[in-house]
C-alpha cells in the first residue's frame, strides 16, 4: 500500500487535506488512489477543480518509478497508516499523508517534544536566551524540534546538539534541496545521529515561499508545547504560535527586550496567556513533565559548610572575581581558595573566564 500513499504525495497539485479527505472517505488508500472523478464527486466539500488535476495528473504517474525514487535516494518515511507515525502528528486536524525522513528515529523520545521557533534575523539576546534554555536540559530525554531555518531555528538545533539532546528539523521542500545552504552541516549532523531530519514533501518538491508557513504546522503538531523566543506582528513564529493554539498545545514565550521590534509579537502572545519562560524548568511546570533539568547540584545546599554557604549566596546573581568574594564574604585568602577549590570539586560552582566564579 505504500506505494499509492507515495504517489499521493507526489503530485504537487494536491495536498495532504485532499489526500486525507479521500482517504477517509474510502477507508482505503489503493481504493481512494483509484477513485473516478463520478466517485470523487460524492464527497462533500471536496474541490471539484482539485479532484479532475488529481485524474489528471494520475494519468502520468508511474507508480513503481514513483515508489522506487524515493528508496533509491536513501529516504525512508512514515505514512498515515503505520504504527510508528507519530501520535501528536496524528492528532492534527491536517496531519500529512506522508512524512519522508533522514536520520534515526528510534533516537529520538516522541513523548517528550518541544518546539522552538523564533525571527530568522534573531538578536544575539534571543540566541543566548535559547542557548541557555536549551542548555538546562542537558541529561534529559526532551527532543528539540524546530524548522531548520536561520536565526532561532538554527541556534535550537545547534544547541540540542551541544548539549546531547536529540533534535527533529521539519524542513519546507524534499530532501533534493538544503535550504538555507549554510546549514548543510547542521542537516547532516542531524541525520547522521543528532535526530531526524523530516518533510512532508516528495523529494523533488522545491523550497517554494507557501511551504514554509504549510511547514510550521508539522513542527509544532510533533510537539507538546512550543517556545517562542522572537516574533514580530508579521513573522512565521507568530503563525506556529497560533497553530499551537488552534492545536490545543501549550504556548511558551522567551520574554526580550521591548525595544526590539521582533518582540511585539511575544508580548502580545503573554498578554494574552501564554507562559513566560526564563528557564527550563518553567518549560517542565507548564508541560507538567516530572524532569529535572540537567544541570543539578551534585550535592544538597544543606550540606555545604558555614564558608562555603557565603561563597555560594555571593554568587547568586552574577560571577565574581576572587578579590571580590574575599571582600564580600571576608574569608581569608587561604581558607577562600581552598573553599573555592573544595567547591569546584563538588561540582557547586566553576572557574570562567578571567579567574572568576558561578554556580553550576
Amino acid at each position: 500500500m505504500d506505494k499509492y500513499w507515495i504517489a499521493l504525495s507526489s503530485i504537487e497539485q494536491i495536498d495532504s487535506t485532499f489526500i486525507q479527505r479521500i482517504y477517509n472517505y474510502f477507508g482505503d488508500v489503493e481504493t481512494a488512489y483509484n477513485a473516478s472523478l463520478s466517485d470523487l464527486s460524492q464527497i462533500d466539500g471536496l474541490s471539484v477543480k482539485k479532484a479532475e488535476k488529481f485524474i489528471e495528473k494520475r494519468k502520468n504517474l508511474d507508480l513503481e518509478k514513483t515508489y522506487n525514487t524515493v528508496l533509491e535516494k536513501g529516504i525512508k518515511y512514515f505514512t498515515f497508516e503505520d504504527m510508528n507515525y507519530p501520535k501528536m502528528l496524528k492528532e492534527i486536524s491536517d496531519p500529512p499523508a506522508v512524512l519522508y525522513y533522514k536520520g534515526n528515529p528510534e533516537l529520538c523520545n516522541f513523548e517528550k517534544t518541544v518546539a522552538v521557533v523564533g525571527s530568522r534575523k534573531a538578536s544575539f539576546h534571543a540566541k543566548e536566551a535559547v542557548e541557555k534554555i536549551v542548555s538546562e536540559l542537558e541529561g534529559t530525554d526532551i527532543c528539540i524540534v524546530s524548522g531548520l531555518a536561520s536565526g532561532i531555528d538554527t541556534s535550537a538545533h545547534t544547541s540540542a546538539l551541544k548539549h546531547n539532546l536529540k533534535t527533529i528539523g521539519v524542513i519546507a521542500s524534499g530532501f533534493d534541496f538544503t535550504y538555507p545552504a549554510s546549514n548543510k552541516h547542521l542537516y547532516e549532523q542531524i541525520e547522521q545521529g543528532g535526530g531526524l531530519v523530516v518533510s512532508e514533501y516528495y523529494p523533488t518538491f522545491e523550497p517554494l515561499k507557501f511551504r514554509f508557513p504549510q511547514r510550521n504546522r508539522i513542527v509544532s503538531g510533533l510537539s507538546y508545547g512550543t517556545l517562542v523566543a522572537e516574533a514580530s506582528m508579521k513573522s512565521g513564529a507568530l503563525i506556529t504560535a497560533n497553530l499551537t493554539l488552534e492545536q490545543g498545545r501549550e504556548l511558551m514565550c522567551i520574554p526580550g527586550l521591548i525595544s526590539n521590534p521582533n518582540t511585539e509579537g511575544i508580548y502580545k502572545l503573554l498578554k494574552n496567556g501564554a507562559t513566560l519562560v526564563t528557564c527550563a524548568n518553567d518549560i517542565l511546570e507548564a508541560l507538567n513533565w516530572e524532569i529535572k533539568p540537567a544541570k543539578q547540584l551534585q550535592m544538597p545546599l544543606s550540606d555545604l559548610t558555614d564558608d562555603e554557604q557565603k561563597i555560594y549566596n555571593a554568587l547568586e546573581v552574577e560571577e565574581k572575581g576572587f578579590d571580590e568574594l574575599s571582600t564580600i564574604t571576608k574569608i581569608n585568602t587561604n581558607d577562600l581558595l581552598i573553599n573555592l577549590t573544595t567547591m569546584e570539586l563538588k561540582g557547586i560552582i566553576k572557574q570562567v573566564a578571567g579567574d572568576r566564579y558561578k554556580r553550576v
